[in-house]
């Protein structure tokens, strides 16, 4: 989850809530890609949550890492809560049990993401190791309960956590207890972002299926191969899903914004003092109806736009958050498959003629079936092992085509390898973790805290 924004320009209007998104648009040559993944922080020692305090906690972590890197501190009162690149790169930010976020710079190729999560990645380790503590890549953490989680000192996450219970059963287990890997791309225009944002919701269960990757709870298989995308069914329905609506006549930007209007807010934010406003309207905020004296301003939506969450969401860019997180080789996969999709005209307009026929229902079953079936959910009698073959080949022409060749004149297809090998197999990664849940682990799940570390 991002910094919370700092703009205290007074909104006056809905058209310039619309103008906000707008001014998303970039041309095609000025397209970048931006990469965000989580991760859970365990003991070395005893495989345990990690707490924000002590001398081997979080905030020692995030102070090590301030020193090495030199990026800004992200206070919270005398808390430090995250980092900042200030030269426009990237950030580091905790999630509410303490995952560990890097949220990447906006790049040009997918070299630069892999580049960017190598660095990371190492930097990270160097100030982990002597504390004890090390990085796990899964979508759900495989054996800590609920109240085993520790819980960050960020204002929006107490209002988040008293709100989470009265609209959903697995909101507080998708705050504490999930991770995942997000990709962010560009659009040109409206036309672009409808065309990207109807591909992107149509074909997210691809992008489930294939980073799959959460099928224990509490130390036991959980039924299903996501049990991260099962949260989103029952988190909160007034905020996340499959936006239904983008796919009629008269989308834009007019109409998400419309719809944000309406999805109950958590938060306004003063200085340091997060005010809670859960259950109510952006739409009363906008009118001077919540806060006497209190405008709503530029800062006040990009924090309620960020707290919306349905399957791909509009910024001022696109997210893709379809996908559990993982081992690190397939992090730089997802901005790989989504880069190849979209960022090529006709691979766009491919996605669109496989997809535009699909009804809301029929896409909201995909949807609701793949958390459980993975590659084996169908829609209109073909598998999504067939759909997912058909797309990751378009993606790779797509890469193809793009011409971004690294130092040793390589394309950007061999991030794809990791999906490839996935699809090759026919079984999504996490039934290849039951796989060694049942075979070589003996029936425990403590293995993977070595096999799937970073």
């Amino acid at each position: 989850m991002a910094r919370d924004q700092v703009d205290m320009t007074p909104v006056n209007s809905r058209d310039e809530l619309v103008a906000w998104f707008e001014a998303g648009c970039k041309p095609k040559e000025k397209f970048r890609v931006g990469t965000e993944h989580e991760k859970f922080a365990f003991t070395v020692d005893g495989h345990r949550p990690v707490p924000y305090g002590g001398p081997r906690g979080i905030r020692a972590l995030l102070d090590g890492m301030q020193h090495l890197l030199g990026w800004e501190p992200i206070m919270e009162g005398e808390n430090i809560i995250g980092l900042a690149d200030v030269t426009g790169g990237g950030a580091i930010s905790l999630e509410p049990g303490g995952q560990f976020e890097l949220s990447g710079a906006p790049v040009e190729t997918i070299h630069q993401t892999c580049n960017e999560l190598m660095a990371h990645l190492a930097q990270i380790r160097e100030i982990a190791k002597p504390l004890g503590i090390g990085f796990l890549g899964i979508g759900m953490t495989p054996s800590w309960s609920r109240a085993d989680m520790p819980m960050m000192p960020k204002g929006r996450y107490k209002i988040m956590t008293n709100y989470m219970p009265k609209v959903g059963t697995l909101g507080l287990d998708m705050m504490y207890r999930t991770c995942t890997v997000q990709s962010n791309h560009d659009f040109s225009s409206e036309p672009d972002m409808v065309k990207k944002l109807r591909v992107a919701l149509a074909l997210q269960p691809v992008g489930t299926a294939l980073f799959a990757n959460s099928p224990f709870t509490e130390g036991k298989p959980n039924g299903l191969v996501s049990f991260r995308s099962e949260i989103w069914r029952d988190t909160d329905n007034a905020r996340a899903g499959m936006l239904p609506w983008a796919f009629e006549s008269g989308m834009g930007f007019e109409r998400y914004a419309d719809y944000a209007l309406d999805v109950p807010m958590y938060f306004v934010k003063r200085g340091d003092q997060y005010i809670d406003v859960s259950g109510k309207s952006f739409r009363d905020h906008l009118a001077g109806k919540l806060l006497p004296g209190e405008r709503a301003t530029i800062s006040d939506w990009a924090n309620h736009i960020s707290t919306i969450f349905p399957e791909v969401r509009l910024k001022r860019y696109i997210e893709m958050r379809g996908s559990d997180g993982g081992p690190w080789r397939r992090l730089p996969s997802l901005p790989a498959f989504w880069v190849g999709l979209i960022y090529d005209d006709a691979n766009l307009d491919a996605c669109w003629e496989i997809v535009k026929d699909w009804t809301a229902n029929e896409r909201q079953k995909l949807r609701d079936d793949v958390p459980r079936l993975g590659f084996k959910a169908e829609i209109r009698g073909r598998t999504l092992l067939e759909l997912t073959q058909q797309t990751l080949i378009l993606a790779e022409k797509g890469l193809v085509r793009r011409k971004r060749l690294d130092h040793n004149g390589r394309d950007e297809t061999r991030y794809l390898r990791p999906l490839q090998e996935i699809v090759a197999r026919g079984i999504t990664p996490a039934e290849e973790l039951l796989g060694f849940y049942h075979g070589k682990w003996n029936g425990s799940v403590d293995p993977v805290y070595d096999e799937f570390a970073y």
